[in-house]
Order: C-alpha cells, then sequence, then structure tokens
C-alpha cells in the first residue's frame, strides 16, 4: 500500500483527531508507555503508518511535558576538560535513553545567559552547567536572577554554584585535588614550586590555591608570591606563566601548571629553554585528559574518574527531572596518575 500523501506537516494533533484519541494518548504510544490500552495503540500506529509520521522529539513538549532532552552548557568545548565532561554526559544520558543539545559559551557572560534561555524554550528536562558564571567566587547578581526564574520550571545542576539559586551541585573535590599534587612534589624533595594559569576569581581555582599556601606552610616552606602567575586556562597562558618564571633569579624547580591545557605551554617553553623535563624542572597538572599521553615526557596529572563525574550531573538531572530526592551537593573524588613529567628534585 501506498503512503499517503499530504501537503501539510502531520502533528500528532492530526494523529489524535483521525485515530479518535487525545494528543496526550498519541504521545503515549509514541514514547512507548504501558499506559494505553492495546486497541488505541493500534489505531494510533496505524494512522502513524499511514502518514509515515516522525515525531520531533523536542516537539513532544506540546502534548507531553517530558522531552527526554538534557541541555548541557559548557564553557568552551575546545578545552579538553569540557570536551571530557561532556562526553562522559552524553554518553550517561543515552544509557538512560535520554538525548543531549550542547551549547557552548566561549567564556561570554551575554551568550551564557542567551543559551540558558535558549535550552529553556527548547523544553529540555533539565540543564547541565559545566562551568562559564557557575565558577565565579561571587555569584554574579545579574546571572543569579537570570538562573533562578529558569530553574523555577528547569532543573539546574551544575559543578560549581549559583549563589542563592536552588540548584544541584556535583563538584570536583579541589581541596584534595591540590593536596595530592602538592605533596608528591614535596614528597620528592621539591621547595621551590610554581603555580602557572589559572585566575583566582574562579572558586576551583582559589580553593587549590589555598589548599597549596597551607600545605607549604605546614610543611615548613616559605611562599613565595612571584612563584604565582595567573593567566587563562589555555596553552598560551602557560606558554607566558614560564617564560616569567624562567625569567626570576631564583627559578622553581617544579610547576602544578592549572590543567594540561596549560601543562602544554609551559611545557613548550622549557624545551624551548633548553631545559629537561623532569630533569631541570618537574611539570604536573589537573584534568587528566588524552593532552597527557601526546605530551612528551608523558604528563603526571590529576583524574576526575569522568564516567563518574558524567553519570553524576546526568542522573541528578534526570531525577530531579522526574520530582525525585536528589542531593543537593555531591562531589568526586580525584587521584593522581603519575607519569614521566614528575621526578626528584637535583637542586
Amino acid at each position: 500500500m501506498a503512503e499517503a500523501k499530504t501537503t501539510k506537516q502531520i502533528t500528532i494533533y492530526d494523529i489524535a483527531r483521525e485515530a479518535k484519541v487525545s494528543p496526550s494518548t498519541v504521545s503515549r504510544v509514541l514514547t512507548n508507555s504501558a499506559n494505553v490500552r492495546p486497541e488505541k495503540r493500534d489505531r494510533v500506529m496505524a494512522v502513524v503508518n499511514k502518514y509515515n509520521f516522525k515525531p520531533n522529539p523536542l516537539a513532544k513538549g506540546l502534548s507531553d511535558t517530558r522531552s527526554g532532552v538534557i541541555g548541557i552548557l559548557a564553557a568552551d568545548v575546545r578545552n579538553p576538560f569540557y570536551s571530557a565532561v561532556y562526553v562522559a554526559c552524553e554518553n550517561a544520558a543515552l544509557e538512560r535513553g535520554y538525548r543531549v543539545i550542547l551549547c557552548c559559551s566561549l567564556e561570554d557572560k551575554d551568550r551564557e545567559v542567551e543559551q540558558l534561555n535558549i535550552l529553556k524554550s527548547q523544553r529540555v528536562d533539565a540543564i547541565i552547567q559545566i562551568g562559564g558564571r557557575v565558577d565565579d567566587v561571587m555569584t554574579d547578581l545579574s546571572f543569579a536572577k537570570e538562573a533562578k526564574q529558569i530553574s523555577a520550571n528547569v532543573p539546574i545542576v551544575t559543578n560549581g554554584k549559583i549563589d542563592s539559586v536552588p540548584c544541584y551541585r556535583v563538584t570536583i573535590n579541589a581541596i584534595e585535588a591540590s593536596k595530592l599534587l602538592t605533596e608528591h612534589l614535596i614528597g620528592l624533595g621539591h621547595k621551590k614550586i610554581a603555580l602557572v594559569g589559572g585566575r583566582l576569581d574562579v572558586i576551583s581555582t582559589y580553593e587549590k590555591y589555598i589548599t597549596f599556601r597551607n600545605i607549604l606552610k605546614q610543611n615548613g616552606i616559605p611562599f613565595k608570591k612571584e612563584y604565582i602567575v595567573e593567566g587563562g586556562y589555555n596553552h598560551d597562558a602557560g606558554y607566558a606563566g614560564i617564560k616569567k618564571l624562567l625569567a626570576l633569579k631564583e627559578r622553581p624547580t617544579a610547576i602544578i601548571a592549572i590543567n594540561d591545557f596549560s601543562a602544554a605551554g609551559v611545557m613548550r617553553g622549557l624545551t624551548e629553554a633548553g631545559l629537561k623535563i623532569p630533569g631541570d624542572m618537574s611539570v604536573v597538572s589537573y584534568d587528566n585528559t588524552y593532552i597527557t599521553d601526546l605530551l612528551v615526557p608523558k604528563l603526571s596529572s590529576i583524574d576526575y574518574d569522568y564516567d563518574t563525574f558524567g553519570k553524576k550531573l546526568v542522573d541528578s538531572a534526570i531525577d530531579a527531572s522526574l520530582k525525585k530526592d536528589v542531593p543537593t551537593l555531591q562531589t568526586v573524588t580525584p587521584h593522581l596518575v603519575l607519569r614521566e613529567s614528575s621526578g626528584p628534585c637535583t637542586k
């Protein structure tokens, strides 16, 4: 039998009218709900097959408040950390039968708010925000106002925080991560340790910085302000940072880079200066992305168990949208992966 011809786009309302059922019944049939009598299901599917109807998963909200879609807003997927988290989230969502929509703010604050509202307009079941303004030590009041309005209808899950806004947090234990790296280098005999990259107005970076200072103090090691080189979270920040440190009269013997991306810039600068890693200077970092195995030597880095991290973010988002009890705060415990870039202090 030939497919029926139609001059307009068929909707679930058209199917409901022809099958003599309600639009909500059509929606339940299309989502394989068990709460539909067989005779109604057969009538609906007969019409669906007649018009070769292909439902738009985002349009299901017209008759069903659930879309089966999770919105993900990342600060910058060019950064391997955000790429790794996104992939883990998408895999976790697919395992639960959900799709994802990705938006990337590229660190643009206005674009970030715009994209949050776009995701809301797309009728996503929940929003996961990774990075951006949720990383601020002090939450921007205008952003909080926008986020609060959205969270009234769409659950927000974040790896940071939004002060005064009801949301669900899945955070990395930055204090433990900093402790692992700092104590690792001290255990290798390093006392001249520098931090490269990152900004102290970002909460995770600030927590790492404070922990670093505290551990130095606990071990009787003087803190040197000139060993703290703020910057961004990319290769250029690491490269610029190591250039400043190499210009010092008393150079550090070890570098903690804010992430693998910036560590690549640090290692490039050291190589250009003719210094050996780790013979002349050890380098370690956070994030343990694919970059660690591409560098020479391979990079020691803090791992966040991305599969678990992504699953916690997604499960929180889906369960919150289903009105289930979800912890308001969960943490991911990091661990140190040792490779070739860190070694005993030789000076």
